[in-house]
């Protein structure tokens, strides 16, 4: 792993795919734990489009270990540094005849514990008893997520498709993208890579042509204390928790 490439890319770009950060052993150990767990939970939405498990890896807590293996927790540290703790964690599978897709858009909230009107944060919404809110942007720009997949993914299984460059623009309404200036990139990533990127990327999943499935954990995770009112809903020191796993 050339980290310096990677960290060049997220700086201009605002994301970077990294490759065999998972094996091919562990990427199953991870579908086998979750596979283990049961579906009726409330955190768990499943339609003929998606299968989700929102705060994943508190519902499926055998998988921490693995997630966080050596190689992910160098990248963080090494990328971002040492300080940073996930704040957000969700399972993906998009089924091989699915026709979700999701627009361009920016990831403009978090999610915390409870509603409190606090100057600088806001709207707030609350879908599946989970409040999320728009924070100051220091917040979203300091943020970043990882994207582990479980399956290879390319342009016909939905793979992201990202406008390069677009998360160092603040606040970019879809509506206004300007196609003569900006272009689309389609971020195909092989199952055990990671794709990593900034909340104000501009991004967007098509439907699905190709009859494969595309699992994806997603993992949100910040350096950032919120005002003393509110907390993160799901806090994790990867550090701690994936040597007591």
């Amino acid at each position: 792993m050339d980290l310096d490439v990677n960290e060049h890319e997220i700086r201009r770009n605002g994301f970077s795919v990294i490759e065999d950060v998972f094996t091919d052993t562990e990427v199953e150990t991870i579908l086998t734990a979750i596979n283990n767990t049961n579906p009726k939970n409330e955190t768990f939405r499943k339609s003929n489009d998606l299968f989700a498990i929102r705060q994943f890896l508190k519902e499926v807590p055998d998988a921490i270990g693995i997630v966080f293996n050596e190689k992910l927790k160098k990248i963080i540290k090494r990328l971002f540094g040492e300080d940073y703790f996930l704040v957000k964690s969700i399972y993906f599978d998009k089924p091989a005849t699915s026709n979700w897709f999701v627009s361009y858009h920016q990831d403009l909230t978090i999610s915390v514990d409870q509603k409190v009107e606090i100057a600088g944060f806001g709207p707030y919404t609350n879908k599946h008893n989970q409040f999320s809110v728009q924070p100051p942007l220091n917040i979203l720009e300091s943020n970043f997520t990882i994207r582990i997949h479980l399956d290879d993914t390319n342009e016909e299984n939905g793979a992201l498709k990202v406008i390069p460059n677009s998360h160092s623009k603040g606040m970019y309404r879809p509506e206004t993208i300007n196609w003569d200036v900006e272009q689309e990139v389609s971020c195909n990533v092989a199952r055990g890579a990671v794709m990593i990127m900034k909340p104000l990327l501009l991004h967007s999943s098509s439907r699905t042509t190709n009859n494969k499935k595309r699992r994806v954990i997603h993992l949100e995770f910040s350096n950032q204390l919120l005002p003393k009112a509110i907390q993160w809903s799901e806090y994790l020191n990867f550090e701690q928790q994936s040597k007591t796993n």
